[in-house]
């Protein structure tokens, strides 16, 4: 007679006819045969359950996923951004991009620059504790890091469960950020806003308020896609204070360690493909005293159409690059010019970005989608899924694409996926969209 086990922790069944065939087999071993067998079983055992100890599943899968992902592109390179598309009157609307950037109605006249004091020549903020983020984590590990400052007791973790509970989720946003301080520590208040400059940083600093903004990094070669990955890629700091004698910011760095000193100057290059955005944590009894260091930025409104005027200005400069036309585009979609965004996101496509941008950066999917431009969109998701995955802001605007071209189906299948991704997404955007097909 047959008899079945099942392991519960493997979720196998094993047959007793089966365990007493391999033991016959066993005892008709040599002795060092049968011992070096059982060692190595004893090793394999050994791995699975180290396996199972969620910070060493953390790590191995991260590594299996890296190895998958360039194996693929060696076979199916994604090669570089995608160009556009012809813009026909069939697919979208052809809007100039003016030389001057005409005023919407409902966009605010910006009122004379505030005067400010003087800037001493160094302030500096104690140090927080050091927090090595945990893969894909540098935004959870250095707003923690900040909201240690501020008397906080949690860690990276407490975040990443609420903003990105997936650890293969690539991406976490300012607005993210801005909801786990407002939702889960409302002791607290963060406020972001775009077009920061190196006196904003000191403004801040100056104050006593820890500074974080969003900069390019460069990837170990370990974690590149494929054999021409250009090993670009987004990362928060933290910043707490700077020195005009030696020109440089001292910085909290999540992945490559803590009061690294970082250039003036590289800051501003490795700031601009991000619009300059920047992250403030404070009391909500001193707003006052930041709305006085912030000044017109202060109002998002003011601040977009500010920096608005100042993008146009770049990307109509000689000397205007990608990221310049994509800074932008990305004024423009706050905006909702929508048409006028994705000619200025065609002309970044055309100058050349890097293959991970639309990993954290998501107006195009916005400016193709609402200017009827569907096979851009489908064409740049598409792309961005190739590279990043997991990525539920991808998944999401593909399906609009795919919603929007009739395939319900799949446009199902990848709302579901974004919700798999990221089930807390934005207030379940995901879900959302899934009753439009159900």
């Amino acid at each position: 007679m047959t008899f079945l086990i099942f392991d519960i922790g493997q979720s196998r069944f094993f047959s007793l006819n089966w365990l007493s065939c391999l033991h016959g087999k066993l005892t008709r071993m040599s002795p060092k045969t049968r011992n070096i067998l059982i060692g190595l079983a004893g090793l394999l055992l050994l791995a699975i359950l180290v396996y199972q100890i969620p910070a060493v599943k953390s790590r191995l899968d991260w590594r299996i996923e890296v190895f998958q992902i360039y194996a693929k592109n060696i076979i199916n390179p994604v090669g570089p951004v995608p160009t556009a598309l012809p813009v026909t009157p069939q697919t979208a609307t052809r809007t100039p991009i003016p030389t001057h950037t005409a005023m919407a109605s409902n966009e605010p006249t910006i009122p004379p620059t505030a005067t400010f004091l003087p800037l001493p020549p160094q302030a500096s903020i104690t140090s927080p504790e050091y927090e090595k983020q945990t893969p894909n984590n540098c935004g959870p590990a250095t707003l923690s890091m900040a909201m240690h400052l501020y008397g906080w007791e949690g860690d990276q973790s407490y975040i990443s469960d609420v903003v990105k509970p997936i650890t293969g989720d690539r991406n976490v946003n300012p607005e993210e950020l801005r909801y786990y301080v407002r939702t889960q520590a409302g002791w607290l208040n963060l406020e972001y806003r775009v077009g920061g400059s190196l006196e904003t940083i000191k403004r801040l600093l100056a104050a006593n308020y820890p500074v974080i903004v969003e900069t390019v990094t460069s990837l170990n070669p370990a974690d590149a896609l494929g054999p021409t990955d250009d090993l670009w890629a987004a990362h928060y700091l933290l910043i707490t204070a700077y020195d005009d004698s030696t020109q440089e910011f001292t910085v909290q760095d999540s992945y490559h360690g803590p009061d690294l000193k970082l250039p003036y100057a590289q800051l501003e290059e490795e700031w601009e493909p991000f619009n300059n955005v920047y992250l403030v944590l404070y009391f909500p009894q001193y707003e006052d005293e930041m709305k006085t260091l912030l000044g017109s930025d202060w109002d998002p409104n003011l601040n977009r159409t500010r920096v608005l005027a100042f993008t146009e200005a770049a990307a109509n400069a000689p000397t205007a690059d990608g990221f310049d036309w994509f800074n932008y585009g990305s004024n423009l979609v706050y905006f909702e010019r929508y048409e006028e965004a994705a000619l200025a996101y065609d002309k970044a496509r055309e100058l050349g970005l890097p293959l991970r941008m639309f990993r954290y950066q998501f107006g195009p999917f916005l400016a193709y989608f609402h200017s009827g431009r569907n096979e851009d969109l489908l064409t740049l998701t598409n792309y961005a899924r190739g590279v990043t995955e997991m990525s539920e802001e991808t998944w999401l605007w593909y399906g609009f694409g795919l919603y929007r071209k009739g395939d319900y189906d799949g446009a199902l299948k990848a709302w579901q996926k974004a919700d798999s991704i990221n089930p807390k997404f934005f207030e379940d955007q995901a879900r959302k969209a899934m009753q439009l097909v159900q």
